[in-house]
């Protein structure tokens, strides 16, 4: 927390330590129990792991750009806070107009493929929000929104599918319970991320997010299309 903030940043590498032993000692403690609050087993299966952590990279870029760019909006445009509300309504809007489009494609077509072509559109979405000037109108920052929302929102549809469909009928809920915590760790990862970004610039903490935001994305498409090298 005082390291996000930028006070005693020499705590950060021992916050980091201290979490990943905290996880290595969870995985050990549920590995093999009976009735698991972290399905280890199911990560045994490749499609399943590559899919959550698909979801995982899309809801820290989705974090990454949610946190930081209001930031830039009031900022550096000095908009309103009620202009950057409509300023990022696009992305959800095309998420909901998108959704039923990947659902109805995921019927036809490999999830790896169309997840990967989804998180590629996200990466472009994010390099071109990186490029907007200082002067950016609501036209220019509007269409880029949109184009997120576009593969953000072709991609969860067929991922959401491609998680449930590769683990057991009988362990549906731990499946489920999986797609929540990739997307609540994703999410917490990306906001921690933004704070870090600030504390590194803050002038450019917002640029430096989108940064981050794209190569998450882009290591997500990578991950989708290996998707298809894998046999059933």
């Amino acid at each position: 927390g005082d390291a996000a903030h930028g006070n005693a940043p020499q705590r950060l590498p021992a916050e980091i330590a201290g979490a990943a032993l905290c996880w290595v000692l969870l995985l050990r403690r549920q590995r093999g129990h009976a009735a698991p609050l972290l399905p280890v087993d199911l990560f045994r299966k490749p499609m399943f792991a590559l899919s959550a952590l698909t979801a995982f990279c899309t809801f820290a870029v989705q974090s990454l750009a949610f946190v930081s760019l209001p930031f830039f909006f009031e900022r550096t445009l000095g908009r309103s806070p009620i202009d950057t509300g409509f300023l990022i309504t696009p992305w959800p809007a095309l998420v909901a107009v998108m959704g039923p489009l990947g659902g109805w494609m995921s019927d036809r077509y490999p999830a790896g493929t169309l997840g990967g072509i989804g998180l590629a559109v996200l990466c472009g979405g994010m390099l071109l929000l990186v490029a907007l000037p200082p002067d950016a109108s609501a036209l220019d920052i509007g269409w880029r929104m949109a184009l997120c929302g576009v593969g953000f929102g072709f991609f969860q549809a067929p991922n959401m599918k491609a998680i449930m469909g590769s683990a057991p009928r009988a362990r549906a809920g731990s499946a489920s319970g999986i797609v929540a915590t990739a997307r609540l760790s994703g999410q917490a990862t990306g906001a921690a991320l933004v704070a870090f970004c600030f504390t590194l610039s803050d002038a450019r903490g917002t640029v430096y997010a989108l940064m981050v935001a794209a190569g998450f994305a882009a290591v997500g498409a990578i991950v989708s299309f290996s998707r298809q090298l894998l046999r059933d």
